[in-house]
């Protein structure tokens, strides 16, 4: 293992260092255009190591995080609603009218996802809960963002699946190519699977990302749930959201968007043939209060792969306590092409197992965490979730 690299002129025992550690991951951008710019990875060789100034840059970095931190601490962050409206199953609902039921079928209030959305009513204020029932249900649906407080509850994510089949290309662009997107806050799902059914493209093609789901609002959560795709799987687009136990399978970039987000133990599988990538995370600028966190994750699949690439330039992606099989890039992480990222992405790892975990070999502008590194970014305060984040 390679030895951990501490925070630059930032002892450990300093109180600061976990607060610069955690503006560093939350404050990241090559730019991306829909079709084009960010385009499945082809066959090349690990990037090059770090230049020479490596340790000014990060030190002059180091400062606009700690200007976050300033900027932050000054926020608060109340909780919005009561537990009560967080109810994650129609049975604890003291009122059945907040419930709707969808099924196949059509021994439900109705047999479409999308029109149970749409009976929603807009600016609701309190928790609505829609019963899915088992069945493959073949549409494009769509959550406005005046409709808060929906929940999608499954009846396992084995035998409840919604499913699409746009493509960048097909739909217009990545954004609009999602089968599901929830642009509203607080939605939560459980037990239910999302596909785009679109084939895998291979590495390099243009036009081919095909979005399962897309998440654009804030304090959305997600329990048991399986996103199937290939290129762009899961667009976590922005606004605070929380993952646990739940299945994402890709091929590249197959989790990406701009969102701080928490992955707990989830499993990443990969179907690449070749080349490919786990993460693509946008983080443009020091500002921006972004980031993915995987915590007691597994790294699984085909392929030779990064866990990651700067989608931004101050893409920040950290992988804490997973296991990660054989099918990762010896260098890890990758420039997206622009070496000027090397300065200003945030990758870090912590305490991670199985063959593809290995520092040995990893790009030499990645880190291998302390504890006292690590640490801001192993709970739920990582997304404020403790206001908001609900028991499954």
């Amino acid at each position: 293992m390679a030895a951990c690299k501490p925070w630059p002129n930032l002892p450990a025992s300093n109180p600061y260092c976990i607060l610069a550690l955690l503006a560093a991951f939350i404050s990241a951008a090559v730019l991306h255009v829909e079709c084009s710019s960010r385009v499945g990875l082809i066959d090349s060789a690990p990037p090059a190591s770090a230049s020479a100034n490596l340790s000014s840059n990060l030190a002059s970095t180091q400062a606009d995080f700690l200007q976050w931190v300033r900027v932050v601490s000054a926020k608060s962050h109340p909780a919005t609603s009561s537990a009560a409206v967080f109810f994650t199953n129609a049975a604890s609902s003291s009122d059945s009218k907040n419930v709707i039921t969808v099924a196949k079928s059509g021994k439900a209030d109705f047999s479409s996802v999308q029109a149970a959305v749409n009976a929603v009513p807009a600016n609701n204020k309190k928790r609505v809960v829609i019963q899915i029932a088992a069945g493959t249900y073949k549409e494009k649906v769509d959550i406005p963002k005046n409709k808060p407080y929906i929940s999608f509850i499954g009846a396992g994510s084995d035998v409840t699946t919604i499913t699409w089949q746009d493509t960048a290309t097909s739909a217009g662009s990545t954004f609009k190519s999602a089968s599901v997107a929830v642009n509203s806050d607080f939605f939560i799902a459980k037990g239910i699977s999302f596909k785009n059914s679109a084939p895998a493209p291979p590495p390099g093609a243009v036009g081919k990302q095909a979005v399962a789901l897309r998440i654009s609002g804030d304090k959305a959560s997600f329990y048991l749930c399986k996103f199937y795709g290939a290129q762009d799987t899961l667009y976590d687009h922005e606004g605070r959201h929380y993952f646990k136990s739940c299945f994402i399978q890709g091929s590249i970039d197959f989790v990406f968007g701009n969102g701080l987000s928490y992955y707990d133990g989830c499993e990443l599988r990969s179907i690449a043939t070749s080349s490919g990538s786990l993460t693509a995370q946008k983080r443009e600028k020091p500002s921006e209060n972004t980031g993915f966190s995987f915590v007691n994750c597994k790294v699984t699949g085909s392929g030779m792969i990064y866990l990651g690439r700067a989608w931004g330039s101050y893409s920040r992606v950290v992988f804490l306590f997973s296991y990660i099989d054989k099918i990762i890039v010896p260098a890890g992480w990758n420039d997206f092409g622009d070496s000027s990222s090397q300065k200003t992405a945030f990758y870090g790892e912590y305490q991670c197992s199985g063959p593809g975990a290995s520092s040995k070999n990893r790009v030499a502008w990645s880190y291998q965490l302390t504890a006292i590194q690590a640490a801001p970014f192993q709970s739920l305060n990582f997304v404020d979730g403790e206001s908001w984040v609900q028991a499954a």
